[in-house]
């Protein structure tokens, strides 16, 4: 089983207040003491009245309430709430006789719905995930205010140390050599130094090393006269010249050879470049930023990079966490690439698909070799396939890696029993996984597979897989 939210939760659930509203006192009081274990602040009301009573003084992010009561009724709570403090999460707590009053509670604005009596797993997964929003949203405001950083979410302590070390050498036009595994965000970090800098009002320019051969390199970065190579037809400036006391971004700088590393560290020290085919230095100023996905220290050790380069690279050095590093972030990316995604693909007037409980343990196990690029385009991805109201594992394409060496490729077995037993090995992994998670409700499970209760039933009954014995592993 995956670890689950709560233990990968980077702040304390205690920073949530949360409010149950019943009249009945053994309910309040064990609702209170089940969502006080997560560590949240958690106070009672016994009516509809002191409820709003109480919010008037203090502010509570997420409110149980019971849909019956004497007095103002739950359903009279939700609208007030609704109106006043729309962006407070309201759970209805209905008895089985009112489920039909809580399904028009949630198209009304109500965030959840739980039944009497209570599944304990149920309203503690949904404070997590809920929680881990609010609190997602909560940093994201107060991070806003203070760098702009709405395109980065830094909820864990790594990308905060990260956003830190940006506030700190970005007033400075200090070199800075930004270090991570590809699609960690690198250019992303080196615009934030940018737009954090004294010359955000000046050109910011990225350039990749690795795309380029040296030739073209040093004609983009130092320019070039008339007539200095074939198709040399006018005067250019090169970008050292163009970016005009701005920011040079050079990513990839492990790739540029040991000629080129030479002519670069000349730049640096006398801050003069001379255009190809030109025979005068023009005084250059700019700011430049580096990044790689390679260790530059392990390159000079090994004789690779020139070490007089990389000391002047790295007079400031961040380096970012792999996604796998940073899980915490996961839930928060998921959403936010999920929401781009939704503006580009379906528009602004177009409600998008909503991430599954199982969807979300599926990102959560994944690895991500790709890092937050690849997260990206699985949400993209998910979005474009998935043709209902919920974003499902099956619409990630990350399904666990097949065994197919220890199947289709032995000498003793064909091309089609190999194909059988391959399919057969992910049938099986992926129902056990499902069954676990909703704790072998079958139902629950068929929804999030896609299938009839029907069909999720034939194959546990082709593959043999016994419910109620992984109900019971997933409690233990």
């Amino acid at each position: 089983m995956t670890q689950n939210i709560r233990e990968m939760l980077p702040y304390d659930l205690k920073e949530l207040n949360i409010l149950v509203v019943d009249d009945q006192e053994d309910v309040r009081r064990g609702l209170g003491r089940l969502i006080g274990a997560l560590g949240c602040e958690v106070q009672t009301c016994a009516s509809g009245e002191e409820a709003l009573a109480r919010m008037q003084k203090e502010d509570f992010d997420i409110i149980f309430t019971d849909i019956k009561m004497e007095g103002m009724s739950g359903v009279e709570l939700l609208e007030k709430i609704n109106h006043h403090w729309s962006d407070v999460q309201v759970v209805m707590i209905t008895g089985h006789g009112t489920i039909e009053m809580a399904v028009s509670c949630l198209q009304n604005g109500a965030a959840h719905f739980i039944t009497k009596p209570f599944d304990n797993k149920e309203i503690l997964s949904f404070v997590e995930r809920a929680g881990y929003k609010i609190l997602s949203n909560r940093h994201a405001r107060l991070t806003s205010g203070k760098y702009e950083t709405k395109n980065i979410i830094a909820i864990d302590k790594a990308m905060r140390k990260v956003l830190h070390v940006v506030e700190q050498v970005a007033p400075s036009k200090v070199p800075v050599l930004i270090e991570g595994a590809s699609g960690t965000g690198k250019e992303l970090i080196a615009r934030q130094i940018h737009n954090h800098s004294a010359v955000r009002d000046k050109p910011f320019i990225a350039i990749n090393c690795i795309a380029l051969p040296d030739s073209l390199l040093e004609s983009e970065l130092f320019g070039y006269k008339k007539g200095a190579f074939t198709g040399a037809h006018k005067d250019t400036k090169g970008l050292f010249e163009q970016v005009n006391g701005g920011t040079i971004f050079l990513d990839e700088v492990a790739s540029m050879s040991p000629l080129f590393q030479g002519k670069l560290l000349r730049v640096l020290q006398e801050k003069v470049i001379r255009p190809l085919g030109g025979n005068e230095n023009i005084k250059v100023d700019f700011r430049l930023i580096t990044a790689s996905n390679r260790n530059l220290e392990d390159m000079v050790r090994r004789g690779q990079f020139r070490e007089d380069l990389f000391y002047r690279l790295q007079v400031m050095k961040i380096t970012l966490p792999s996604l796998r590093e940073r899980k915490t972030c996961i839930p928060a990316l998921a959403e936010y690439f999920l929401e781009q995604a939704a503006r580009e693909f379906l528009g602004d007037e177009k409600s998008h698909p909503q991430l599954s409980p199982a969807a979300l343990d599926v990102l959560l196990a994944h690895d991500w070799p790709g890092n937050v690029r690849e997260l990206e385009n699985t949400m993209q991805r998910a979005l474009i396939v998935c043709q209902g109201e919920k974003i499902l594992p099956s619409h990630l394409g990350l399904s666990p890696e097949l065994s197919v060496r220890d199947h289709a490729f032995a000498e003793t077995t064909s091309y089609e029993e190999g194909k059988r037993k391959v399919l057969e090995d992910f049938q099986r992994t992926y129902v056990r996984g499902i069954l676990q998670h909703t704790n072998g409700n079958i139902s629950r499970a068929a929804e999030l597979c896609g299938l009839t209760r029907a069909a999720l039933q034939r194959i546990m009954k082709k593959l043999n897989i016994d419910k109620s014995a992984l109900a019971a592993d997933a409690d233990s």
